[in-house]
């Protein structure tokens, strides 16, 4: 990377802090995240969570792992209001999500930034445009609009393929373009769903390592994932799910528990 780009990823990063500092002069509880007791079951009997209790801190970075079905994606969904818990409780800054109707889910949606495996962007919208989508729709103005993506591109290392399309660009460069758009808002939380299952392992490290960067500079960062590579490359904050239950929290935890020194949570 150039000086120029390297001091463009620079000025980004600390745009980027500096509004997640402001974020934390507001907070006034221990946890950012926390679930209390939470079961979810489905009307078809199935029960995807029974009795997970989680406490998440301000500036977290955890991966949540588990086989497919054990409950990963179900706990993400009660964060974002796609699902509503059956019991217990689910609390951002100790906000019962319950509390919440469905008027008020777009505004709290804008306190998550959020990943997909499937990078859902807009394919007749150039990298830029979709970036900048994600400010039109919470009414930023334009003056913000053409100040904040370049910082975001930048920050991603997108600067010098704005104006290309998704269709023309990588796995990873889609990814990066979908991370970008994820905090263009300036979110204190960021949530990824499997964001590396349809990369290559060196693209998939690539966006850990600018999920781990953001993290550095303030984000609480949640990650779903089976990439059993990342996990253990990374050795940060470990919780398994097996069956809708916690089986392990663990501090730089390996994806599967091993013998280890570090201490546990449970």
């Amino acid at each position: 990377m150039g000086a120029t780009a390297g001091r463009g990823r620079a000025k980004a990063a600390l745009a980027l802090a500096l509004g997640l500092a402001l974020l934390r002069l507001l907070r006034t509880f221990s946890s950012l995240i926390d679930y209390e007791n939470v079961t979810k079951t489905y009307p078809n009997g199935t029960t995807a969570l029974n009795g997970v209790t989680l406490s998440i801190a301000e500036a977290e970075f955890v991966f949540v792992v588990g086989a497919s079905g054990s409950g990963k994606t179900t706990m993400l969904k009660l964060l974002l209001k796609e699902e509503e818990a059956t019991g217990g409780r689910v609390l951002i800054n100790g906000l019962d999500l319950a509390a919440i109707g469905h008027k008020g889910i777009p505004y709290l949606r804008r306190n998550i930034g959020i990943v997909f495996q499937d990078f859902r962007l807009l394919k007749r919208k150039t990298v830029y445009e979709n970036v900048a989508f994600a400010m039109e729709v919470v009414g930023a103005p334009t003056k913000d609009i053409r100040r904040h993506v370049p910082w975001a591109l930048s920050l991603v290392g997108l600067s010098k393929k704005a104006d290309m399309y998704p269709s023309e660009l990588s796995g990873g460069e889609q990814q990066r373009a979908a991370l970008a758009r994820a905090i263009i808002n300036n979110p204190p939380i960021l949530v990824a769903d499997e964001p590396t299952g349809n990369l290559d392992p060196d693209a998939s490290m690539e966006i850990m390592k600018l999920l781990r960067e953001i993290n550095g500079i303030g984000a609480t960062v949640v990650v779903a994932t089976h990439e059993r590579h990342i996990v253990d490359s990374m050795r940060m904050r470990v919780v398994e799910i097996d069956a809708g239950e916690i089986v392990r929290d663990q501090l730089k935890g390996h994806y599967r528990n091993e013998i280890s020194d570090d201490p546990l949570y449970i």
